[in-house]
């Protein structure tokens, strides 16, 4: 199931919708309309990603009926204002305002490739721990033009990532349990401004100006169920098979794969719930995947000189069964 947060010309609110073909279906008009025919359980279904996954099993299964009904084409004609092209709305960041964001450091070819090309060796903890950091959760984007200011366009960069949402609260999680705690997958591009990063991380605090200003998800979040053949299990939580590709103005320059992952999503998830609640809506990011941002490629001599990322740049962040992340770079 493929669901999109999505605006119109006439409404610029966020709302809830499911990605069926080529057609947005309006979450909670669509069923009211279907109700009756899909014996629905629920009073209303929420026009809000976040109200919808608080809600747990009971949504997720009624909108799976939905989507049945909606897809099987038997049934009485939809309205246009309910069901709408794809083509006529505006793809949000399926979560347009996460309850949180974090995101990790999990690829070992990208945390390697990086560390030597600046002359360090590989970091023991990384292999003890998985290593995450909080970002701006109120500095989403989805689909579209993402603004930059002028420092930003200091050695501007990509990052190409899996996202995974989280559909069920909970505290000290173990990994072998973490994934029943997941909802879903989206693509994430982690867009990085290298020299305002390189500056400040001095202090050894972590990013923040360097990262803070944007964060793209999208085009939509995929439940993890549809993914389940994808699904590569382990004692430590499932690893997934998932090619991610990244493209400049057309130009693949990118290529990995999720399973690539040295820890599990699940194994995040239980680093992360250490102590903390968890809540459904957060948003939790796997690092950038080997050769996913021109960081790495810069630094490895692929492009040389290097190549930094310019206003009008298009860039394409893709992951198989998810969908392609289209982002591009505008003056603020």
């Amino acid at each position: 199931m493929r669901l999109v947060s999505y605006a119109t010309a006439h409404n610029s609110n966020p709302r809830l919708g499911l990605h069926v073909k080529n057609k947005v279906l309006d979450m909670e008009q669509g069923y009211s309309f279907a109700k009756a025919s899909i014996h629905g359980r629920l009073e209303t279904m929420p026009s809000d990603i976040l109200k919808y996954l608080c809600l747990g099993d009971i949504a997720h299964h009624e909108a799976h009926k939905l989507e049945a009904w909606f897809a099987a084409e038997h049934h009485a004609p939809v309205p246009d204002d309910i069901a709408l092209d794809i083509h006529s709305v505006r793809l949000l960041s399926p979560i347009p305002r996460p309850v949180s964001m974090r995101d990790g450091y999990a690829f070992r070819q990208h945390v390697e490739t990086a560390r030597r090309n600046r002359g360090l060796p590989m970091i023991e903890v990384f292999d003890q721990i998985p290593i995450f950091y909080f970002t701006n959760h109120l500095s989403v984007t989805g689909m579209g033009d993402v603004f930059v200011e002028d420092l930003h366009l200091q050695n501007l960069d990509f990052e190409l990532e899996c996202a995974i949402v989280i559909g069920k609260g909970g505290k000290n999680i173990p990994a072998e349990r973490a994934d029943e705690h997941i909802y879903g997958f989206t693509v994430m591009n982690d867009w990085s401004a290298r020299a305002l990063q390189m500056q400040e991380m001095q202090m050894n605090l972590g990013p923040a100006k360097g990262k803070d200003f944007a964060t793209s998800l999208g085009p939509c979040l995929v439940s993890k169920d549809a993914l389940k053949s994808h699904a590569i299990p382990t004692p430590k939580g499932c690893h997934y098979d998932l090619e991610m590709t990244a493209a400049i103005n057309g130009t693949l320059v990118s290529r990995g794969n999720v399973k690539d992952m040295h820890w599990t999503f699940a194994q995040i998830i239980e680093r992360v719930s250490y102590g903390v609640e968890l809540h459904p809506g957060e948003v939790i990011g796997s690092g950038t995947c080997g050769t996913g941002c021109l960081l790495e490629l810069n630094g490895s001599k692929v492009f040389d000189p290097p190549l930094w990322l310019k206003v009008g740049d298009v860039v394409e962040c893709s992951i198989e069964g998810i969908g392609t992340l289209t982002n591009t770079i505008r003056h603020a």
